[in-house]
This record gives C-alpha cells, sequence and structure tokens, in this order.
C-alpha cells in the first residue's frame, strides 16, 4: 500500500464538565493535538501512564467518540467529513480488543453468538454462513468447535481474550485497537495471547495500535512507538529509537522503571517527583515540567514543538540536546 492506512492530524478531544454546587464549567483536555501514522501489516504502540489520554485516544479511532479538533483519515477518508453511511463502512474497517476479558463479553451469550452478532448486523450472511464464518475464526485463534455453545464464564481469561480477538476479526478489519489486551491475564498466559495476535496480524496483514503502559510488553510488539504524558505526545519513533536513545525525560523515567531481565545489567534509576498534574488545570508550558529532572528556565513559559532529532525520530523537549 503506498499511503498510511490511517492518519491523525492535530487530534483533540475536550470534554467540558461541571463544576461545584454553582454549576460552572471546566474543560478536560485529555488529548491536545496528536499526529501519527499507522501502516498496514504494521504494530503501532501507544504508552504512558494512567491518564495519559490512550484510551480517549482509542474511543477516537473506533469513531465511538468524535474529536473537538484535528482530522482524522483512514485509507485517506476524512471520517469527519464523511456520510452516514460511508462512516458505517470505516467503522467495520476499525475493530477494538478490550482490556478486561471478564466484563467485555456478554455473559447471557454463548461463544457462537457472540461471534455471529457482528455479522447479523452488518452483513446478509444467512444463519449457516454465520456459524460456519464463526467455527472457521475460532478455529484461527486455537478454540475447539464444542467450545461453540458455551458461555464466557466456563472459559479460563487467556480463553476469553481469544473469543474477544476472533469478535474483533470477525468483520474482516483492516486495523485492530488493542487496548491493553494482556494486563489483566497471568504472566504466563500473555505470552501465548501476544504470539496469537502476531500470528493474526500476519496472516491477515493487520495495522495495530497497541495501547499498554507495560514496556517490557511493548518492546516486544510494536514497530513504532509514541509516548505520551497528559494530552501531549512527548517522543515518537521506532522501538530501536525509543529503547535505545530516548530523547525525552519522560520517556527515560518509564525506560527506568521497566524491569531487566539481566540481573546484572547496570541501571539508572529515575525517580519522577509528584503526582500526574489534573488534565482540567493543566501546568503552563511543557506539561511535564513540574516533574521533570531537567526543567530550565523556558519550560515553564512555552510548549515545545515536537520536532526531529534523527530520521524518524521526534521529541518534544526544549533540553533534549543537553540530555
Amino acid at each position: 500500500m503506498s499511503g498510511p492506512i490511517l492518519q491523525a492530524e492535530g487530534l483533540t478531544r475536550h470534554y467540558l464538565i461541571g463544576q461545584g454546587m454553582f454549576g460552572r464549567t471546566a474543560t478536560v483536555k485529555a488529548l491536545d493535538g496528536v499526529d501519527f501514522t499507522m501502516a498496514q501489516g504494521k504494530t503501532f504502540a501507544v504508552v504512558g501512564e494512567s491518564g495519559c489520554g490512550k484510551s480517549t485516544l482509542a474511543r477516537l479511532l473506533t469513531m465511538i467518540e468524535e474529536p473537538t479538533a484535528g482530522r482524522l483519515l483512514i485509507d485517506g477518508v476524512n471520517v469527519l467529513d464523511t456520510a452516514t453511511e460511508k462512516l458505517a463502512e470505516l467503522r467495520r474497517t476499525v475493530q477494538i480488543v478490550f482490556q478486561d476479558p471478564y466484563s467485555s463479553l456478554n455473559p447471557r451469550q454463548k461463544v457462537g453468538s457472540i461471534l455471529e452478532e457482528p455479522l447479523k448486523i452488518n452483513t446478509a450472511m444467512n444463519a449457516a454462513e454465520r456459524r460456519q464464518a464463526a467455527l472457521a475464526m475460532m478455529e484461527k485463534v486455537g478454540l475447539r468447535p464444542e467450545h461453540y455453545n458455551r458461555y464466557p464464564h466456563m472459559f479460563s481469561g487467556g480463553q476469553r481474550q481469544r473469543i474477544a480477538v476472533a469478535r474483533a476479526l470477525m468483520l474482516n478489519p483492516r486495523i485492530v485497537i488493542l487496548d491493553e489486551p494482556v494486563s489483566a491475564l497471568d504472566v504466563s498466559i500473555q505470552a501465548q495471547v501476544l504470539n496469537l495476535i502476531t500470528d493474526l496480524q500476519n496472516e491477515f496483514d493487520l495495522a495495530y495500535m497497541f495501547i499498554s503502559h507495560d514496556l517490557s510488553v511493548v518492546r516486544h510488539v510494536a514497530d513504532e512507538i509514541m509516548v505520551m504524558y497528559l494530552g501531549h505526545p512527548v517522543e515518537k519513533g521506532s522501538r530501536d529509537d525509543i529503547f535505545n536513545m530516548p530523547r525525552h525525560p519522560y520517556t527515560r523515567a518509564l525506560l527506568s522503571a521497566t524491569p531487566k531481565a539481566d540481573p546484572l545489567a547496570h541501571k539508572e534509576r529515575i525517580k519522577l517527583v509528584g503526582e500526574l498534574p489534573s488534565p482540567i488545570d493543566p501546568p503552563s508550558g511543557c506539561p511535564f515540567h513540574p516533574r521533570c529532572p531537567h526543567v530550565g528556565d523556558k519550560c515553564a513559559e512555552s510548549v515545545p514543538a515536537i520536532e526531529e532529532v534523527a530520521p524518524g525520530h521526534e521529541t518534544a523537549c526544549h533540553y533534549w540536546r543537553d540530555i
């Protein structure tokens, strides 16, 4: 494919909320100007602490919510300027696998019904065709035919996540959002699910957005990584760039907290001071400056523009050359 499958330009999502007994309103800046592209067959990882805007980004990409500003293009088509019928088609192009396999599946539906429901709503397949498609997808995710008539509570967490992955793929999407897909699973099961996700990506040439706070997992699955802080992208680059040559102080702090397999390897521990600021009242200038160990005079005065530090590697820091 010549161009990116998905492109975000200045993607922004603000929420108006009421405050106090006098009905005053405040603006929550959940996402504040995000630019990135996703390529077919590749995994684009989004990492950061809770509250950085990862899940808000997932809701925008799946078209559950509309952005406050910016553009979202899928196959070159701007989602915001799209007619209703075309928008329904675009929604089928993007599917999502949620974090918790225990709450994302309807406990009253059998597995066969869960998998066939997207086909029943979005296609003209008859019952026999839907059943055949569901059984074929079950086989691809490692489930047996006898699982077709069982309920979700009869499965382990890993099996439930396999069901959730199968459901996301029933409409043959081109983009799949994986929102913390293994964080609720036992460590012994995580590798199995990650291997399954990788195999399915290779088979169907899927573009993945992998949302996670676990950099040790991201290191194994990502091609490109975007690090976010308080609704802002602070660093973007290839997996090797981010892990081997991090340029933003926040990225360096995240990496320093990631466990290493080699107990003898030298490791610098960077401890961040203070709590994540509120998106209702973000700090002036660089959003990270109240917690940054390399803060300088410019940091409280102006938001740093994201700039290229090497080919394909960008960061938003006034003093990246000095760290």
